[in-house]
């Protein structure tokens, strides 16, 4: 097998060149990646240095601490993995993720975690790309359907509840995607995540079959936390968050193979801001009371707002929030324990449920999405 080696000046050149010879690669050179302490002038390696991966097959780690600390090494670990190349070391291996080809434009929304504004986004891109182009929308989580679901129309708040009251997991991505936008979405789960982002199980491939056999101008992908959809896609979108970095261990990875990044709620190097503001779907009136999964301003809104909440994912300290509540209408995110806790509360209560959805704000945001768009378009 053809390699490359990462070696550095803090071994000797004798003990670089003799561990090359004893190792079963091809070398198609070695990338000094720093280090000059026990390096002499026209030292030799045996193999040609060389700047980049070249024709390699292999990234074999040589180096060592002081030369490659953890951050360092992660990011040489996500170059490899962005050149489709698995990366060795001493007692590690990573190998990319295994993408399968999809034959339809396609765009994949990912994040480097949970609640960074993944949905959001895939939402917004949805809404947006739906003005010129049938859309439909693929959503793994780690709540989905055991098959890809179907969902045409979008569902309501009685729908969603029902649900709920099925069993079902009714904030499941897919259906926020659905009733938030009315584009037509595929629910799909998924278990398990590696550090690259490549899951262990999931449906995601029959649901891809499902979405093509429709034949929309493009298909777009949302994520699940830090999981990539194991689709081959044309284009991705990056969503980093509050309190994540995009180069933090395998970020860089995940940044090296998407076509933009948005960094929701925050700055971050290389990425464009965008900001997230509640979008009631229906019109508020009489007291209003606001529910969400993370802090979220509530001052646009033309409503009396009497309590605000962002406890979703926190069921106890919802129910203690709900006991003393007094609001005629219940504005909800679609998340976590919106539906099987707050909008159950709000019903049996007699009172009003209005979905929110995110609006995604931000100068050159529309813009950078439009342009992942094919340029083929059905409208």
């Amino acid at each position: 097998m053809r390699a490359v080696a990462l070696v550095d000046g803090e071994h000797y050149a004798p003990v670089v060149r003799d561990a090359l010879r004893a190792l079963p690669y091809e070398w198609v050179g070695a990338i000094l990646v720093g280090g000059t302490e026990k390096l002499r002038a026209g030292f030799e390696i045996g193999v040609p240095l060389v700047d980049g991966f070249g024709d390699a097959e292999l990234v074999v780690d040589l180096s060592d601490e002081p030369v490659l600390g953890p951050a360092e090494r992660f990011r040489w670990i996500s170059r490899s993995l962005a050149s489709g190349l698995p990366y060795v070391g001493a007692d590690f291996r990573f190998d990319p993720p295994a993408f399968v080809p999809f034959e339809l434009p396609s765009i994949a929304v990912i994040g480097t975690g949970k609640r960074v504004g993944k949905t959001a986004v895939t939402a917004h891109l949805a809404r947006l790309l739906a003005r010129d182009h049938d859309v439909v929308v693929v959503a793994m989580g780690r709540g989905g359907p055991p098959e890809p679901e179907l969902v045409e129309a979008p569902p309501s708040v009685d729908d969603l509840v029902a649900l709920s009251r099925s069993g079902r997991h009714a904030a499941s991505d897919h259906l926020e995607v659905a009733a938030l936008t009315g584009v037509t979405t595929i629910g799909c789960r998924r278990a398990g995540g590696g550090l690259a982002g490549a899951v262990f199980v999931s449906n995601v491939e029959e649901g891809a079959r499902l979405a093509a056999a429709r034949g929309p101008d493009v298909v777009v992908f949302d994520g699940s936390g830090a999981a990539i959809p194991p689709i081959a896609v044309d284009r991705r979108v990056l969503v980093v968050g509050r309190g994540h970095e995009s180069d933090a261990y395998l970020n860089t990875y995940r940044r090296l193979v998407s076509d933009v990044v948005l960094s929701v709620g925050c700055d971050a190097e290389g990425a464009i801001r965008a900001d997230l503001r509640l979008l009631p779907l229906e019109p508020l009136s009489g007291r209003v009371a606001v529910f969400t999964a993370g802090a979220a301003d509530t001052s646009h809104l033309d409503a009396d707002v009497v309590h605000v909440s962002a406890s979703l994912a926190d069921r106890a300290a919802l129910a203690r929030e709900l006991e003393s509540l007094a609001a005629d209408t219940y504005l909800v995110e679609v998340k976590a324990a919106a539906i099987d806790v707050v909008a159950e509360h709000a019903l049996q209560a007699g009172k009003r449920v209005v979905l929110a959805a995110n609006e995604l704000v931000g100068d050159g945001v529309d813009d950078a999405l439009a342009a992942l768009a094919p340029a083929e378009a059905s409208r």
